[in-house]
């Protein structure tokens, strides 16, 4: 592989991984909302199951010290396209200023389990609804 093709490839990771903070945090919010507003498409099983087990995985990381997979093959990414930490594209440089904060690792354990406790009291307070099977 290039080290063009790979700094190409972790600044597409680096785009999945915003797309996925964004589906978890707007996704909350638009349930949170829509259970409010009585909005149908908020109750959908699939994609309510992809979002509350996602948010578990995020807070199992954290509480095990682990970093994410799409992080750590950003990383692995960017060391074989020979870049440096200050070395970085513009896509990069902005969405990780969006999605990466310095903290303590304490910080993101206990926000990510309090963001987690949310999904899950979201799961019961608008709950998913599986549609009626067609027999």
């Amino acid at each position: 592989m290039t080290p063009a093709l790979a700094a190409l490839l972790a600044d597409a990771i680096l785009v999945l991984h915003v797309g996925i903070v964004a589906f978890v945090i707007l996704g909350a919010l638009a349930i949170a909302l829509g259970g409010a507003l009585r909005w149908a498409w908020v109750h959908g099983f699939r994609w309510r199951l992809a979002h509350v087990l996602l948010m578990v995985f995020i807070a199992l990381q954290a509480w095990l010290g682990a970093l994410c997979p799409l992080t750590v093959w950003e990383q692995a990414l960017r060391r074989r396209a020979g870049e440096s930490v200050y070395a970085e594209s513009f896509i990069e440089h902005w969405l990780s200023r969006l999605i990466f904060f310095d903290a303590p690792w304490w910080a993101f354990v206990a926000a990510y389990t309090a963001f987690a406790a949310f999904v899950l009291v979201l799961w019961f307070v608008v709950p998913p609804r599986r549609r009626p099977s067609r027999r």
